[in-house]
């Protein structure tokens, strides 16, 4: 069966978790996906003294790997004869470091008409703060995510994960995706960006709903709704972890009381309704842990889940990366890598076509690990021009 995208031959540029994020869900949907990194490596690189890092490893998986050193002038041009029958182009360096190396989209898009070029970005190529230099700890606290994280009576913290990176990398495989389409119908690239600013504020929507509402919600509710629209919403201690359990009705609610022995709480005036209990948050919190407190994590989870009660254990990564639910999924692949004694386990495609095939993940390159196949067999160079281009440091 075939994929999505097979035939579409891309360029990755990407640095961190940006760029190379988009263009692995490119690769998913079976792109031909080319990384390329300057000949000392990507910056992920510096984050091991030797081998291999984990990150690079996940988000390189299912690419071919070439170096490149896009500041000579013998690299400019290998580059632009990789572009010429590229479709895509991916990079998120700073706003404007592309047009510096002389291989920014006006000059690229004249030595290839159909490319398109996705440029991924903190704060976009306008604005501002468009030449702001950001990553994600930036972009949240700049969109607000850090002041709404966290508890009402404490400084506000980031998140835990990197959420302007991979919203930002999702929205411009998006784009990569319309402008594919919209290349049918005009034969014609374009310029894409997408910046991690602008990606993450629409996940500000239960913030923005109490602002324009003119609610007195505290910016930060800790693991409450961030609206303070639902009661009961927390995360809720066990014997050996915690839960989350949150009531999206009023008949969760009746099922809740029910599992756990309080069908007088049913009729209570004050907690019926979620809005009434909205106004005596702390005694439902209080009834739920005095109940939860008593029985382990797993046992509370098992015993909600068959009541119909929305409930989820809160688990940790190695939970997460051995969870029976993802590997059944496909969502947990498991690669040996030459980087690694042993096995290591990265991420699959959170997308499924039915009529596409699911994607071959396989082991990340090492770095500049497929030079001499990429440059003899797209750019014709022989064996020995290619070890010239490494001794010259343009590889």
């Amino acid at each position: 069966m075939q994929q999505a995208l097979e035939g579409v031959d891309v360029i990755d540029l990407g640095q961190i978790y940006n760029g190379a994020y988009c263009s692995l869900i490119l690769s998913y949907l079976g792109a031909d996906v080319t990384k390329v990194e300057p000949p000392f490596g990507e910056p992920l690189r510096s984050r091991v003294d030797e081998g291999e890092p984990p990150e690079l490893v996940m988000l390189n998986s299912s690419k071919d790997g070439i170096t490149l050193n896009l500041k000579s002038e013998r690299g400019k041009d290998l580059f632009k004869d990789l572009v010429r029958d590229a479709d895509v182009l991916v990079e998120n360096y700073a706003v404007g470091t592309m047009e510096k190396f002389g291989l920014g989209y006006d000059t690229l898009s004249e030595v290839n008409s159909e490319l398109i070029y996705a440029h991924g970005s903190g704060f976009g190529e306008t604005g501002p703060k468009s030449d702001r230099l950001a990553m994600d700890l930036i972009v949240q606290a700049v969109g607000g995510v850090m002041d709404v994280t966290g508890f009402a009576d404490e400084a506000p913290v980031k998140t835990g994960i990197a959420p302007g990176d991979f919203l930002g990398g999702i929205h411009l495989a998006a784009g990569v995706l319309a402008a594919l389409y919209q290349r049918e119908q005009t034969g014609e690239g374009q310029f894409i960006e997408a910046s991690m600013y602008d990606a993450v504020y629409p996940s500000l929507l239960s913030q923005l709903g109490a602002y324009y509402k003119e609610e007195d919600v505290p910016p930060r509710t800790g693991n409450r709704h961030s609206g303070l629209a639902k009661c009961p919403y927390n995360a809720y201690e066990t014997t050996d972890g915690y839960i989350t359990i949150l009531c999206a009705s009023d008949q969760h609610w009746k099922k809740l009381v029910d599992v756990m022995g309080c069908e007088d709480l049913k009729d209570d005036p004050e907690l019926e309704t979620n809005f009434k209990r909205l106004q005596h948050m702390e005694e439902v919190d209080a009834i739920i842990e005095e109940w939860t407190k008593e029985q382990t994590r797993d046992a509370v989870e098992e015993t909600l889940t068959d009541a119909g009660v929305p409930c989820g254990a809160v688990q940790s990564v190695e939970e997460v990366i051995h969870d029976p639910h993802l590997e059944a999924r496909d969502m947990v692949q498991v690669l040996d890598h030459p980087g690694f004694e042993d096995e290591i386990r990265v991420p699959g495609s959170p997308i499924r076509l039915s009529e596409s095939a699911s994607p071959d993940v396989t082991p990340s390159p090492t770095k500049g690990e497929d030079n001499y196949t990429v440059f003899q067999e797209r750019l014709g160079l022989t064996k020995e021009k290619i070890a010239q281009l490494e001794e010259e440091g343009v590889i």
